[in-house]
């Protein structure tokens, strides 16, 4: 009972529930170093949103990107750096659990990190990496621009910490 002598909204029904579902930033380092792909969105020149899905990588420990130099995503980034990506997973509300990171991006001239990311890319999605492999490294680099998030803003959600019961269908 509340003081007013009334019983607490149930979970779900007006009750404020971001405090319950964030992670710690240990979660959202845990979540953002598994293997899936990002939503990346990026500002067009006429002010609408333009969403793509993304492989990501890691660099000096900033999520990071690379795509094609004429891509729209990369024009883009050079007009407006503004940038938000999100990565998500869960199938089922109880389920859903995600990152979304907002800030700028950072174009990466420097071509020893253009390949440290590339790397990074290829035993994320692909494997372990040898020598033998570096013609595709810098195939996927080619006339490519590598693009390092810088967070200003983190939101994360993690359902699972509610407790509810599952919705999935009986099998």
């Amino acid at each position: 009972m509340s003081e007013s002598g009334e019983s607490p909204a149930p979970m779900g029904h007006g009750v404020k529930q971001r405090d319950l579902i964030r992670m710690t930033d240990a979660e959202i380092d845990a979540f953002l170093h598994e293997r899936r792909p990002m939503t990346m969105c990026t500002i067009n020149h006429d002010g609408t949103i333009h969403a793509v899905a993304m492989w990501y990588g890691f660099l000096d420990g900033e999520i990071a990107i690379e795509t094609k130099a004429k891509a729209q995503k990369a024009i883009n980034l050079q007009r407006n750096a503004t940038i938000t990506v999100m990565m998500e997973d869960g199938d089922y509300y109880e389920e859903l659990r995600g990152v979304e990171l907002v800030g700028h991006a950072e174009i990466v001239e420097d071509e020893a990190k253009r390949w440290e990311l590339g790397v990074n890319l290829f035993e994320r999605y692909y494997g372990t990496y040898s020598e033998e492999l570096r013609p595709f490294v810098e195939t996927m680099l080619h006339k490519r621009i590598v693009a390092k998030i810088m967070v200003d803003r983190t939101v994360s959600w993690d359902h699972r910490k509610l407790g509810l019961p599952s919705t999935r269908p009986a099998e």
